[in-house]
């Protein structure tokens, strides 16, 4: 019997980055440390897609002709989809995006594969009082579990549990797992970055890690994927809604 796949959809935080764009990392590659080795993870996410583009793009269409029994399908979008300005991407978090996330479910069940939602991650905008910004993105968080509910998908609410922990971690650390970096500090961006957006290797770590409790705390075949569950000791300080 062949081991389970992991198929990623999703966005810029997800993504899979390379030498040109380092540090920039998404948590699809900070999940791979937590991941059993024999377990291949095929990320698909792309930087800017939302549900829509992403499905106009024929990129799900790519993973259902890929996609088999048994395999994962983690679906993670929001950030775009509040693209209000860009028809291309903005869908109606009550609407159009519940529909494409029935259209990403759909396809992974009708091969025989689970589907997984993850809400998405929150910015780390932090204001003089050192709380967060309310983020334009949690009505997409409120419906990807809203969704979940009604079609029976595991979801698991990264974006709860990621400002859980921005805001009792200290900003001179958290500031290190996003895109804020020294002018000269990385070759790839000689006149340095602020970006609270986008992760560097350390939070893709970070963020895997809150994304692998989640899967422990799904528990069952979820729980499966990861090595060594029981010795995992990041606290998923969210929500994990079952099937």
């Amino acid at each position: 019997m062949s081991n389970p796949r992991i198929f990623w959809a999703g966005d810029s935080t997800v993504t899979q980055n390379d030498y040109r764009t380092y540090p920039q990392s998404g948590i699809g590659q900070g999940i791979r440390l937590y991941i059993q080795k024999e377990i291949e993870i095929k990320n698909h996410a792309v930087n800017g897609r939302s549900t829509k583009s992403f499905i106009d793009e024929s990129r799900l269409a790519s993973i259902y002709d890929e996609i088999t029994k048994d395999d994962f399908l983690f679906i993670q979008f929001g950030h775009n989809d509040e693209k209000i300005k860009d028809p291309s991407r903005y869908t109606d978090p009550d609407s159009e995006f519940c529909v494409n996330l029935g259209k990403y479910a759909a396809a992974a069940r009708n091969k025989g594969a689970h589907p997984v939602f993850i809400t998405p991650l929150y910015r780390r905008t932090i204001k003089e009082d050192g709380m967060l910004y309310q983020e334009e993105h949690l009505a997409y968080q409120k419906a990807m579990i809203k969704t979940a509910g009604e079609l029976h998908v595991p979801c698991i609410d990264l974006c709860a549990a990621s400002k859980k922990l921005i805001e009792k971690t200290p900003t001179d650390v958290s500031q290190h797992w996003f895109m804020n970096l020294e002018k000269g500090e990385f070759e790839n961006f000689p006149d340095g970055k602020q970006d609270n957006t986008h992760l560097q290797w350390s939070g893709a770590i970070i963020f895997g890690g809150l994304l692998a409790a989640g899967l422990k705390a799904l528990g069952g075949i979820y729980e499966e994927l990861l090595i060594e569950p029981e010795e995992l000791t990041v606290s998923f300080e969210g929500e994990v809604f079952h099937e």
